[in-house]
Formats: C-alpha cells, sequence, structure tokens
C-alpha cells in the first residue's frame, strides 16, 4: 500500500489542472493510517515515504493557488502524518526509535517553512498550524538554541543520512525551518510555550556568546534570502538579530581568540541577505532596522576579515546605493572612532590597525573611481557610489593631515599621483562631458542626470584641490 500512496503522490507532475488541495487531501489521509499499520521496519519504511511527501511541499508551496482555501486542511493532514510518526516512536525501544525522531524532527522543519510560505494571506491559521508543529520539537528534543544555531539540524542530518543517501543534505528548507521555528517563537507567546522554550533566556545566552551570535547570523541568513518568505517574518528576524546584538558585545574578548574563518560564508551570505531587505523592503522603517543590523553584523566580525568582507560585498553588490551604503559605513565609524580617541588625545589609538586605517582603505576608493573593467566609473548609474567614494577619500585625507600621519599611505607621493591620475582627472572629464551634454537639454533625463552629478562635481573638485595642494608642498 506504501508504494501505490507514494508513487500516487509523485504522479500529481504529470496533471497540469488539478486542484492541489483536492487531489493530496485524501492520500495524505490515507498515509497517515497505513503508516500505523507498519509492523516491522518501521523506520527504513517511512524514511522511504517522507521525501515523496515532502516533494507534495515543495509543489504546494510552488504550484498552489493563492485562493484555495482547502490549505489549512492540507497541512492539517500532514500535521496527522507528523501524529502517526510520533505514535509509532512511542512503541519501538531499539536504535530505530532514535532516528525515527530524528526523521520526524526534519519531516516537522520543513513543514514550517511550507506552512510560513503558503499561510501567509492567513495569519490566525498559519499560527495555529506553526503552533501544532512546535510541540514536536519538544519531542524531538529539538532547542530554540539548537535550532538558531543549526547544530541541531547538523547533528540529525549526519546522523539519518548515508553515504547512499543524499537527499537531505541539500536541502535548504530545513535550516530554514529551524530558524522559522525560532523566529515563530519569537513571534507568539503560544508558540513558544508549546514549544517548552523561554526566549528571553535563549536570546541573552546567544547574546553572551559570539560564536553562537555568528551560528544565529548565518541561520537567518536562509531567512533573508528567501525569495518566497512573506516580509512580515523577515521582519520579525531583524527585530531578532537587533535584541541578539544589542549592548557593547563587540568588546568581548573571546572574538580575538576564536577562529574566525569557518564562519565567513555563512556571514557573507547573511549579509547579502540584509542588503536586499535593506533595498527591497516595501517599508521605511523595516528598511531602517536593517540597516541598523548591518551595522552591528559588520561590528560583529574581527577587524583582520572585516576588511575582505566589507570588500567582498561591494565587488558583488549591483546596486550603487548599496555600494554608497557600505562605504558610508567605513566612514560614519571611522569618524566616530576619531572623534572619541582625539577627545582622549590618543592620536595613536585612531590610526591603531583596522580595515579603514590602513592602505586597504584605498583599495575600496580605488574599487568605485576606477572599476576592474577600467576607465572611470559610469555615470550618471554609479553617481551614488561615487559620491561615497569621494567623500570617503576626502575623509580619509584630510583625517591623515590633521594628525600629520600617513597610516593608509594616501599621502604618499606615489598614492598621490595616482589618485590624480587615474582616479580624478578621468572622472573629471567625464563629469564636465555629461554636464555639458546636458545643461541645455529640456529632457526630465537631463535635469535628473545633472542632479545627481552635481554633488559629485563639488567634492571631486575639492579633492583635486587637496591633491594638487599636497603635490605642490611636497615638491
Amino acid at each position: 500500500m506504501l508504494p501505490i500512496l507514494c508513487e500516487a503522490l509523485d504522479s500529481s507532475s504529470e496533471g497540469e489542472t488539478i486542484k492541489l488541495s483536492s487531489y493530496f487531501a485524501p492520500l495524505l489521509s490515507g498515509l497517515s493510517e497505513v503508516l500505523l499499520m507498519i509492523k516491522r521496519c518501521h523506520f527504513e519504511q517511512i524514511k522511504e515515504v517522507v521525501p515523496a511527501i515532502l516533494r507534495v511541499w515543495e509543489k504546494v508551496s510552488t504550484d498552489a493557488d493563492e485562493e484555495d482555501s482547502d490549505l489549512e486542511d492540507l497541512f492539517s493532514r500532514g500535521i496527522n502524518i507528523a501524529n502517526s510518526m510520533q505514535t509509532i516512536h512511542q512503541k519501538l525501544d531499539n536504535g530505530s526509535a532514535e532516528k525515527l525522531l530524528i526523521l520526524l524532527g526534519l519531516y516537522v522543519l520543513q513543514m514550517m517553512t511550507h506552512v510560513s510560505i503558503c499561510m501567509d494571506e492567513n495569519v490566525s491559521s498559519s499560527l495555529r498550524l506553526v503552533t501544532e508543529l512546535s510541540h514536536f520539537l519538544g519531542c524531538c528534543h529539538l532547542s530554540y538554541i539548537g535550532l538558531i544555531t543549526g547544530s541541531a539540524v547538523d547533528m540529525m542530518i549526519s546522523t539519518i543520512t548515508g553515504e547512499e543517501d543524499s537527499f537531505w543534505a541539500p536541502l535548504p528548507s530545513i535550516k530554514l525551518g529551524a530558524a522559522l521555528s525560532v523566529i515563530w517563537g519569537d513571534m507568539s507567546n503560544e508558540v513558544a510555550h508549546n514549544a517548552e522554550e523561554d526566549l528571553t533566556a535563549v536570546k541573552n545566552e546567544i547574546r553572551h556568546s559570539q560564536t553562537r551570535r555568528w551560528q544565529a547570523i548565518g541561520m537567518l541568513r536562509h531567512v533573508f534570502c528567501s525569495a518566497t518568505l512573506p516580509w512580515r517574518l523577515k521582519k520579525h528576524a531583524i527585530d531578532f538579530l537587533l535584541c541578539i546584538t544589542e549592548g557593547d558585545i563587540s568588546q568581548e574578548c573571546e572574538s580575538e581568540t576564536l577562529d574566525f574563518s569557518s564562519f565567513v560564508p555563512s556571514q557573507f551570505a547573511a549579509l547579502q541577505g540584509i542588503e536586499n531587505v535593506i533595498m527591497h523592503a516595501p517599508d521605511a522603517v523595516l528598511r531602517k532596522k536593517a540597516f541598523d543590523v548591518l551595522k552591528r553584523v559588520l561590528a560583529d566580525i574581527p577587524i583582520s576579515p572585516r576588511f575582505h568582507i566589507l570588500k567582498a560585498l561591494i565587488t558583488n553588490c549591483n546596486s550603487s546605493s548599496m555600494v554608497a551604503i557600505l562605504l558610508d559605513i567605513v566612514r560614519q565609524v571611522r569618524h566616530a572612532k576619531t572623534s572619541s580617541e582625539l577627545s582622549k588625545g590618543n592620536v595613536n589609538e585612531v590610526f591603531h590597525e583596522t580595515p579603514a586605517w590602513s592602505a586597504d582603505v584605498l583599495e575600496l576608493v580605488e574599487l568605485v573611481l576606477r572599476p576592474s573593467k577600467g576607465g572611470p566609473p559610469s555615470l550618471p548609474e554609479q553617481s551614488d557610489a561615487v559620491l561615497s567614494a569621494l567623500n570617503l577619500y576626502r575623509f580619509v585625507f584630510l583625517s591623515e593631515s590633521t594628525g600629520k600621519t600617513n597610516y593608509t599611505g594616501v599621502l604618499s607621493k606615489t598614492n598621490l599621483k595616482k589618485a590624480y591620475n587615474e582616479w580624478l582627472l578621468p572622472l573629471r572629464t567625464l563629469v564636465t562631458g555629461i554636464l555639458a551634454e546636458n545643461r541645455n537639454d529640456d529632457d526630465p533625463f537631463s535635469f535628473d542626470a545633472i542632479g545627481g552629478l552635481n554633488p559629485i562635481e563639488l567634492v571631486l573638485y575639492r579633492c583635486i584641490e587637496l591633491v594638487e595642494e599636497k603635490l605642490k608642498h611636497n615638491l
């Protein structure tokens, strides 16, 4: 009977006009009953069935009609399958019992993902379903700490997956479901209560552990990078991050001794996901919160790899406005550091070896003013990034001049000539040419071009004056 039902579940892809909930509902109900009839090899048989059920949720998530009022009932039948798996587990007393419990946990986490995606329009129904699913977390010994840090997920996948079975390992919906389980608990006391969790304690534990924060940020990337999750869940994920990164957490000595290298890919992906929220969120409040989170996550990264991550973010970003934001973060952080330390008379502290006060800062400026493709940047498309790069260059130039230092190398004769001949003069030629072409044009696009280039022209000429004056002084 099980093979027949699984074949029926998979054969749905052949039909193009079926109503998914009507087709799958009786099959899922039948499965929940047939599972209870299994007499032997319970884990092995259920492990063969679960992938077919998960393919149902994948299809529902991508193809279901938004007006399908029976989706809630369909997911309820999916929860009945989880109940059947739990009932079977209670009857087992060997090694298969533990494996079946892990399989149940993986199934529940993926249901959590698909309920979150499909039931966006019906908040009360999605909350009811998530509350029911959260009950299984405690039964499967899944804690919020284990889920939000990813340690529980890694353990489950490594236990359930053999060399011959690669079905589970590549499924992003598992880790997304783990992160969402905690986010839902943060949204609803009822959900957290059903999971037998205390969110205040969970947040405090993450806040006071550098490693756990990096792990949590890495797990939340799955929320931010999802193209199908509703914005309200991403908003709560941003609020969760704001909470676990508040306070003076960056001063922990732990960060200096931990090996950050293994966290680089997940932190980079998380930062890119947060960038997407900043650029595409539908309301200004969420965009502002995401910007605050971006700054906090960057500040939580050790100094040495921070520049390389910033450089990668800029290099891999197609948005001029986002590049401008990243460069401005560098300038703002160093401005705050400079003002604080100079007020104390600690000039050396200002120029401590950090990304913004080494030769690396000039590399960030060059990424924008002289792109890898060669020549000046594209204008007016890159206006925001160019203006921010010029402001950063001017700020570093004046700061080094005022402090009578040259930690960045910005004042060296070689770098002065390079900036003058390779960055500033080609950019001046481009800007003056575009302005000359558009000044007498009545086209609305011309007005926009002039409006965007005027501030660039002002800062550009100031930078040229500073460099020329310094070069004359060095002669």
